[in-house]
């Protein structure tokens, strides 16, 4: 499924991280077809381990990256050693842009001359949203592995056992974990 997403230079986006659109469509491909285990969970182990901000606004990939190469141009930024001297180069750089939609997206330097633009919703934007790697992974193995409606602590555990996560304690864990599995159902 990564491969049919399109990310144009000279950007670096994680579609499965950042943009819940494709993370829906990602689920529903991998729930009409049969999985293997170990691919699925590859691919889903690629969000890592911190917290980060989808987006959920209406704009589609295509336009996103359309808007911030025209802002690129514009502001003369289309080079790895502009864009690093506008962006800054140390890991806590970065420079907010508003795309049309009045979302913030965020766009930080990567040392790449290709792809330099590491490109993410800005914390706190409009239309997006904070979560847990951990818990937008198990909400997503959930969905893909198990399904129902009925939410349950067992099958969440299940769900996480698979991706190597300790078991869901308490009632406040599971109802993030199905709060998010209810935004991925809509």
């Amino acid at each position: 499924m990564h491969s049919e997403y399109h990310i144009p230079e000279p950007f670096i986006f994680n579609p499965l991280k950042h943009n819940l659109e494709y993370i829906r469509k990602f689920i529903s491909f991998r729930t009409e077809k049969e999985n293997d285990l170990n691919i699925l969970l590859k691919e889903i182990k690629h969000i890592g381990t911190s917290v980060m901000d989808v987006y959920s606004g209406t704009l589609p990939s295509d336009t996103i990256f359309s808007e911030i190469t025209r802002f690129l141009i514009l502001k003369k930024l289309t080079s790895l050693s502009a864009f690093g001297n506008w962006t800054g180069k140390r890991f806590n750089d970065y420079k907010v842009v508003t795309l049309s939609d009045t979302s913030e997206w965020a766009l930080k330097y990567h040392a790449d001359e290709n792809r330099f633009v590491h490109l993410f919703p800005a914390r706190l934007s409009p239309h997006s949203f904070r979560v847990k790697s951990n818990t937008l992974k198990s909400a997503i193995l959930y969905y893909i592995m198990i399904g129902k409606d009925y939410v349950t602590g067992d099958d969440l555990n299940r769900a996480r056992a698979l991706l190597g996560l300790s078991p869901v304690k308490d009632s406040a864990e599971a109802g993030t974990i199905t709060e998010m599995i209810e935004i991925l159902r809509v």
